[in-house]
């Protein structure tokens, strides 16, 4: 039974879920409406035929060529959303092969793309039949191309998503439930004359402060011709209310099927800036003529680090938050925009600026995170943990840099991520020279691409290194997880506990001195099958959390916290809570469910959601 205080506290951080909630959808982009961000003339295709296929026989079939029956879904669409537990769930989990079938029309002969903001796990798509592209990797956008006359025309996708241990064998492990799906926005169109991609924006305040006289806005952006040789110089506008500042860029010569960098600068006066306590957003709008464009929402903010201090805009940036899941009871990892508008109020009832995560985030999700002012500490590349690295070959390798590019020129525009993470969990100096030459080489590229963010890496807290080492050798900022009252020693005291939890802090700033600091994990499962007040019960992971962040809120050279996590999320079905039954045999936990979360997976409040709410909103910071 909670007391009249807790349930008090329960009711007025609902009521806080709600009003944050509220304020989210009023800001963040429409409910329904396309991804702002992208190319110009695009047509998302939702209405689709999903045809399950467990004995793998559509292709003997010809199903390629869409001559399958099925139930009518709405893509994004996960094939089952909705059972993760027992027998249903474990076949779930394990996967299985689906087809999915939509039409469009070509209203004028051209090339067209094809594109494709994430399918789960394996992807073939064909085109009346013919094959069009394939593509392997959640969370990543791939696109397909074909020279078309005016007409009707078949699209068709296959999904397979069998076997997740495979799946980590290639280099993509993921750290919940085995979705599969064709689960990103899946778009069509026209290819003209040129072509506009991936737009970059650097910004530079005088003064570098909140209250900056003039902001100088680098904008860069590549062009693809696809016409005759001839001079190419593109043009656009940034637009925040009434205010409408005109961008040229200068005119190249460009070759008929090459592409040119183009560069140019801006400068506003009195910019609105973003930040989480404001954040502004200016509409960015380019083209090429009628041929080609380009359009986001995007934020004039300065991120600078130095002495193991991390400031936003000139003022010093204290981080707190929750990593999150992008998993929704009932709807997988296909969030509707009322699941991205909760997950949004939520973050802002705890009192959080900022999350972390460990994959790759739909744009739409980014684009609320965008509106609200909420900070992403954003994951790229293969996603191991506990000391596991996988692309163990010069291929993997190779392949997992490029999840990283295809992730950063994806989301590159997002003002709400500060840091790019390589790594999660990675154990003293690296598992071998695979996964250090992997943290170098992105290093570099990232340094070079995206001067303005930082470059971090997550430590396994349990066996960091003593003396960083090469892996290290650039890196920004440094993360660490510390499960100090959980994995480790649930059975000492308070004050123990406590002193843990300092000397490991003390031994991240010998190790990493001058590098931005931030805990990167730190909680405990919960629920009612626990005695209260006992571990796993709701009362100890609100007052073990406390704890948590009153010593981290007491060090000085920590620049943030990141509870673990925001939500209860399914994982494997036969998950039962990993290796903390050594320490606490007795514990009882609903297996297949990570249950360290601050809400439940059905979105109900813990007692730990207000308080940390509580603890969070004393904090100094943006």
């Amino acid at each position: 039974m909670l007391s009249r205080r807790k349930e008090a506290a329960l009711a007025a951080l609902m009521v806080c879920v709600a009003l944050a909630t509220a304020a989210a959808s009023a800001q963040a982009p429409p409910a329904g409406a396309p991804i702002t961000e992208g190319p110009t003339g695009r047509i998302a295709l939702s209405d689709w035929t999903l045809a399950l296929d467990p004995a793998d026989r559509g292709l003997a079939r010809g199903w390629q060529r869409g001559g399958f029956a099925g139930r009518q879904v709405t893509v994004p669409s996960d094939v089952d959303p909705l059972h993760v537990k027992g027998r249903a769930g474990t076949r779930n989990y394990d996967g299985s092969v689906a087809w999915y079938r939509t039409s469009f029309q070509a209203p004028t002969a051209g090339t067209y793309a094809l594109s494709f903001g994430s399918a789960s796990f394996k992807a073939s798509a064909f085109l009346d039949g013919k094959p069009l592209v394939s593509h392997r990797g959640s969370y990543l956008p791939f696109e397909g191309r074909a020279d078309l006359a005016v007409g009707a025309y078949t699209l068709v996708v296959r999904i397979d998503w069998r076997d997740p241990g495979a799946q980590s064998r290639q280099g993509f492990h993921r750290t919940w439930f085995n979705w599969g799906g064709l689960n990103g926005e899946v778009s069509v169109r026209p290819i003209g004359a040129s072509e506009l991609l991936e737009p970059t924006v650097q910004t530079t305040l005088q003064p570098d402060s909140p209250q900056a006289a003039q902001a100088t806005v680098q904008l860069g952006a590549r062009v693809r011709n696809n016409g005759p040789d001839r001079v190419i110089a593109p043009r656009g506008t940034l637009t925040n209310g009434a205010q409408g500042i005109p961008v040229a860029f200068p005119g190249q010569m460009v070759a008929h099927g090459d592409t040119a960098s183009f560069s140019t600068s801006v400068t506003i006066s009195a910019p609105a800036l973003w930040s989480p306590s404001d954040p502004n957003l200016y509409a960015l709008s380019l083209s090429v003529g009628q041929e080609s464009g380009y359009s986001a929402r995007i934020g004039l903010r300065q991120l600078t680090w130095n002495a193991g201090r991390l400031y936003l805009n000139g003022r010093r940036l204290k981080l707190r938050g929750a990593s999150i899941q992008q998993d929704a009871q009932g709807h997988g990892d296909v969030l509707s925009p009322g699941d991205q508008d909760t997950l949004v109020g939520e973050l802002q009832a705890i009192g959080a600026n900022a999350i972390r995560t460990q994959h790759p985030l739909d744009p739409a999700l980014l684009e609320r995170l965008d509106a609200a002012g909420i900070l992403v500490w954003q994951g790229v590349g293969p996603v191991e943990g506990a000391a596991n690295w996988r692309s163990n070959s010069p291929t993997l390798q190779r392949e997992a840099e490029q999840q990283a590019h295809t992730t950063v020129l994806a989301a590159q525009l997002h003002p709400s991520i500060f840091a790019w993470n390589l790594v999660n969990e990675v154990a003293a100096n690296g598992r071998n020279a695979f996964e250090v030459n992997y943290v170098q080489a992105l290093t570099k590229w990232l340094h070079a691409h995206d001067p303005g963010r930082m470059v971090a890496v997550d430590v396994w807290g349990d066996h960091p290194p003593v003396r960083a080492g090469a892996l290290y050798r650039g890196v920004d900022a440094i993360a660490e997880t510390d499960y100090t009252g959980w994995y480790d020693s649930p059975q000492f005291s308070g004050s123990r506990q406590n002193g843990m939890m300092r000397s490991r802090l003390a031994a991240m700033k010998r190790t990493f001195s001058g590098r931005v600091l931030v805990i990167s994990e730190f909680g405990a499962e919960s629920n009612t099958l626990n005695r209260p007040g006992s571990p796993g019960s709701y009362g100890f992971q609100s007052s073990l959390l406390a704890r948590h962040i009153a010593v981290y809120a007491a060090e000085p050279q920590l620049t943030g916290m990141f509870v673990w996590t925001l939500r209860d999320y399914a994982i494997t079905p036969t998950f039962q809570g990993g290796l903390i039954h050594l320490k606490l045999p007795h514990l009882r936990l609903i297996e297949g469910m990570n249950q360290k979360g601050l809400f439940t997976y059905g979105g109900a409040a813990k007692p730990a959601a207000s308080a940390v709410a509580r603890l969070f909103k004393a904090l100094p910071g943006d």
